[in-house]
């Protein structure tokens, strides 16, 4: 489930990866079980077992998606995530990971919950809302356009937009742990107020 247009990053053996893919992969264990819900074209997980060495199954809807997934040799289901994961037992990967598609969600609630029942831990990644060239169209009157939110108010697929602060505030009333939490913009680190400065949001959670 792609989202928005990325940027991307040169790794060592010169493949081009997205700058938050690159960042993901370095909360991920050698020969970790990973579960990568809405996994698009498995681009991901194919750069996870290639750095990894990962055992990886994606979950995807989108019919084009899904057969893509399936031709570049990623083990994927289709599936609406809107229905949970009642297939996968209690605490069966070792990393289950959310990229950029919670925004989507119309349960937002709940998938978080079901990723911190099936996986150990979960990495979830969203564009944040708070993001000052968001406020500022929001300002001048107008729905936010931007590369993390790429789609017009009409046709936008995003129905739980939020800000650092209430995802913050939602792990808080939740139980839920923040093991690690990264801000990016354009690819850069933004460690100074990063609900303004930063555009993307990505965090390594566990259940308290």
């Amino acid at each position: 489930m792609s989202l928005m247009n990325h940027p991307t990053t040169t790794m060592k053996d010169n493949t081009a990866i997205r700058p938050d893919f690159a960042l993901i992969s370095q909360w991920v264990k050698p020969q970790a079980k990973v579960l990568d819900l809405g996994c698009g074209d498995g681009e991901l997980l194919t750069h996870l077992h290639r750095q990894h060495d990962i055992r990886g199954y994606g979950v995807e809807k989108d019919d084009q998606n899904w057969l893509t997934a399936m031709e570049n040799g990623v083990d994927v289901l289709q599936m609406d995530l809107e229905v949970g994961l009642s297939g996968f037992e209690d605490q069966s990967f070792d990393t289950v990971i959310l990229s950029q598609t919670l925004q989507a969600m119309h349960n937002t609630e709940g998938i978080v919950k079901e990723m911190l029942r099936v996986g150990r831990e979960a990495i979830v990644t969203f564009p944040n809302f708070g993001y000052w060239r968001n406020r500022t169209q929001i300002l001048l009157g107008q729905m936010p356009v931007s590369k993390t939110l790429p789609y017009e108010w009409y046709n936008t697929p995003n129905v739980h937009l939020c800000t650092i602060h209430d995802f913050d505030a939602f792990c808080q009333n939740h139980d839920i742990e923040v093991i690690e939490r990264k801000v990016i913009t354009e690819g850069n680190m933004v460690n100074f107020m990063p609900n303004l400065l930063g555009n993307l949001a990505m965090y390594r959670l566990h259940k308290k």
